[in-house]
């Protein structure tokens, strides 16, 4: 039997793995990682690879963040609420159609907020390109 191409003239390829010329048929290979090497090993490590792991966990991972078990006594009738259900009534306001854009329904604190936002940018803008202006110019030197 030929040497598989890549390995040296005294290993041999048989049915059940690598062998070593001169050696009973028994004997098996593996590539070792750590020296970069073919060492000596048994059937189990010939036909399972190093890299290959199974492809499905059979076991469950644990959970990171597990909720309480909810208790009888904690029915949705028993529990009370800071304050009352809004958001029926802001579907309401923001599906309206009147033409009014959706960050400005809720009025003048929408309103305030949105002006101030809105100079701020346009003050920015004409900073900046002052500031590119005077960089710009050279200094007189005297």
């Amino acid at each position: 039997m030929r040497p598989a191409p890549g390995f040296p003239s005294s290993l041999s390829q048989s049915g059940r793995g690598f062998t070593c010329a001169g050696q009973p048929d028994a004997m098996y290979y593996k590539f070792s990682s750590f020296t970069q090497n073919l060492i000596g090993g048994g059937a189990a490590a010939a036909y399972n690879p190093q890299g290959l792991k199974p492809l499905v966990s059979t076991k469950l991972p644990a959970p990171i963040f597990e909720m309480p078990t909810k208790v009888d006594s904690e029915s949705p009738a028993a529990v009370s609420y800071l304050g009352r259900n809004k958001v029926p009534e802001l579907q309401k306001l923001f599906q309206k159609a009147d033409g009014v854009l959706v960050h400005l329904k809720q009025g003048v604190p929408d309103q305030l907020l949105y002006r101030t936002t809105m100079a701020l940018t346009i003050g920015g803008s004409i900073y900046c390109l002052i500031a590119l202006y005077m960089a710009s110019q050279p200094k007189n030197q005297k």
